[in-house]
C-alpha cells in the first residue's frame, strides 16, 4: 500500500484510484477540521471539496508531512471563505439579525451534545486565527512546528496566539464549570 507522499506523485500523474484513496484517508479528518473552523456542515464540506481541488493545483514539496500540508490547503480555503462570506455580511448586515450564531448552535445540538453545543458557542466567540490554534492544537493535536507549518506563520506566533486564545476562553467562560 502507497504512503501519503506516493499517492501524491501518482495524482500528479493523473491516477484517479489514487486521488479517491488519498480522500478516503483524509477526507473525514479534513471535514472534522473544516467543521470546527466553519461551524457549518456545508460550510465544512465545500472547503474540504475545495481542499482536494488544490491538491489536484498544487504541488507538494515534502517540506512537511502530507497530512500538514492538507490542514495548510484548507485553512487557506476555510479563511478564503470566511473573507467572502464577511463581505457578504457586511453588504447584508440588516437582513440576518442573529449574525448566524444561531445557526451554528442549531447545527450543533444536532449531536445531542451539550458538550458539543457549548464548544461550538466557545469556538465561536474566538476570532479566527484563534480558532485556528485552537482546533489544530486542542482537537486535532497538531505540535506547533506543524500548526506553523499548516498557518505558515512563524512558531513564535503560533504560542502567542495559543497562549491568547487560551486566556480568552478562560476569561469568557470563567466560572463555565461551577454552573453544571
Amino acid at each position: 500500500m502507497p504512503d501519503d507522499a506516493q499517492l501524491l506523485r501518482q495524482v500528479g500523474r493523473g491516477d484517479e484510484t489514487a486521488f479517491r484513496e488519498l480522500v478516503d484517508r483524509h477526507a473525514r479528518y479534513l471535514y472534522g477540521i473544516a467543521y470546527s473552523l466553519t461551524q457549518n456542515a456545508a460550510d465544512a464540506e465545500d472547503v474540504v471539496q475545495e481542499t482536494f481541488v488544490g491538491v489536484l493545483k498544487s504541488k507538494f514539496r515534502e517540506e512537511s508531512s502530507v497530512r500538514t500540508w492538507l490542514v495548510q490547503i484548507l485553512v487557506r480555503q476555510a479563511a478564503l471563505l470566511r473573507r467572502t462570506r464577511s463581505r457578504k455580511i457586511t453588504q447584508t448586515t440588516l437582513d440576518e439579525p442573529s449574525g448566524g450564531l444561531g445557526k451554528a448552535v442549531e447545527g450543533s445540538a444536532v449531536g445531542g451534545s451539550d458538550a458539543k453545543l457549548d464548544l461550538a458557542v466557545m469556538l465561536e466567540k474566538l476570532s479566527p486565527e484563534h480558532r485556528q490554534v485552537i482546533v489544530l492544537r486542542e482537537i486535532e493535536g497538531m505540535t506547533y512546528d506543524e500548526i506553523a507549518r499548516a498557518l505558515n506563520v512563524p512558531r513564535g506566533t503560533i504560542e502567542s496566539r495559543l497562549f491568547r486564545a487560551r486566556a480568552e476562553l478562560r476569561e469568557r467562560f470563567k466560572g463555565y464549570l461551577q454552573r453544571g
